[in-house]
């Protein structure tokens, strides 16, 4: 989004004076241990109101997570905190198999590129009823953009620019998608900020459709995630 899973909106929690009321209602015997443990239940139930970061990692497992099925894939582990992507033959990754929203949301992490010279944590994500790819390095190592918009590629369209990523350090990746606008971050500094009303919104052809509809990759390198997190911008209705 290690995730705590997300709560219908029927269930969002109670105010403090709602749970302390049904937990101190006259009730029979037989029914009070129910209705006091869904109270409880009710009470200790994260929010989903805007604003909220939700942890889609644990640090342990790859528990809500499954290896993409790219061709020639290497190995994916995790490891002290981390998700290792091993260098594949081109591509390997790990797609989200949870809910995730399409739109008004943020999402931010940190990345490294451990070995190799092409991109390490580009991440695939939902733009309305399409997807789209922020590429962390692509093309040599230093591309970062979008991929597509309008049926180019992010070496071929606005959102391209240049960053030097060293191997060995984190970063931190930041990506705020709206129904207006696409906005990235690395280590706070803006790097993307593109108006899409009314824009074609797409994957660049080839295996990477398999990491949607959220999901990273790593291409013929080394590449490590963690503090994987998401929010709404807007509370959900």
């Amino acid at each position: 989004m290690a995730f705590t899973t997300q709560i219908p909106r029927r269930h969002r929690a109670l105010p403090v004076e709602a749970c302390y009321i049904h937990s101190c209602m006259p009730v029979n015997a037989n029914a009070s241990i129910s209705i006091l443990a869904l109270a409880a239940m009710l009470c200790l139930a994260p929010s989903n109101a805007a604003g909220q970061w939700q942890s889609l990692f644990d640090g342990k497992s790859l528990q809500g997570w499954r290896e993409t099925p790219f061709t020639g894939r290497g190995a994916v582990r995790v490891e002290n905190g981390t998700i290792i992507l091993g260098a594949g033959a081109p591509m390997t990754g790990v797609t989200w198999t949870g809910s995730f929203p399409h739109s008004d949301y943020e999402v931010r992490l940190e990345g490294v590129r451990r070995q190799g010279n092409d991109f390490f944590a580009s991440m695939t994500f939902p733009v309305g009823d399409s997807y789209c790819t922020w590429v962390t390095g692509g093309w040599g190592g230093d591309i970062v953009g979008l991929s597509s918009l309008d049926g180019w590629d992010a070496s071929d369209n606005e959102t391209r620019s240049y960053f030097n990523f060293e191997n060995g350090r984190w970063y931190a990746l930041r990506l705020q998608v709206s129904g207006e606008r696409i906005l990235a971050w690395i280590d706070d500094q803006p790097i993307i900020n593109v108006s899409i009303a009314g824009r074609s919104i797409g994957l660049r052809h080839g295996e990477i459709k398999l990491s949607a509809p959220f999901g990273f990759a790593s291409y013929s390198s080394t590449g490590a995630l963690r503090k994987i997190e998401y929010r709404l911008l807007r509370r959900s209705r």
